[in-house]
């Protein structure tokens, strides 16, 4: 059986920074350096080749950090861009796993940028009856 892909999403609608008036964001609820921890299911018992989509607002510098079930995703998580940006990354250091799952992101200071939706993608290989 060819393998077959699934998603979650989460809506995070909030602003990173140390000034809740940096940005004129009435929809992004201010959270200074870290998110809410949001929780998101996976389906499959074998979740593969993870990659996640992150809608961002005007992120200025690298540094920032995007957790999978408090593990860090190798890399540069987000990159900076003027506006908005859907920015696609691996999930490399962190593991997804069957049921619940978390993710968060944590602010490098000094920036002020915001977060909307992230989508979460996984893959999973069915095993064959032999």
């Amino acid at each position: 059986m060819p393998p077959h892909t699934d998603y979650a999403l989460v809506t995070m609608l909030e602003q990173f920074g140390d000034d809740p008036d940096a940005l004129d964001l009435e929809w992004a609820a201010f959270v200074g350096d870290a998110s809410t921890v949001h929780t998101f299911e996976v389906t499959t018992p074998n979740p593969r080749d993870g990659y996640i989509e992150v809608q961002a607002y005007d992120v200025g510098t690298y540094g920032h950090e995007i957790r999978i079930n408090d593990e860090p995703l190798t890399g540069f998580d987000i990159p900076p861009a003027k506006g908005w940006q859907l920015w696609m990354d691996t999930v490399t250091g962190a593991r997804l796993q069957q049921g619940t799952n978390t993710i968060q992101i944590l602010r490098e200071a000094p920036d002020a940028f915001a977060i909307g939706n992230v989508v979460i993608h996984w893959r999973q290989t069915e095993p064959t009856d032999a």
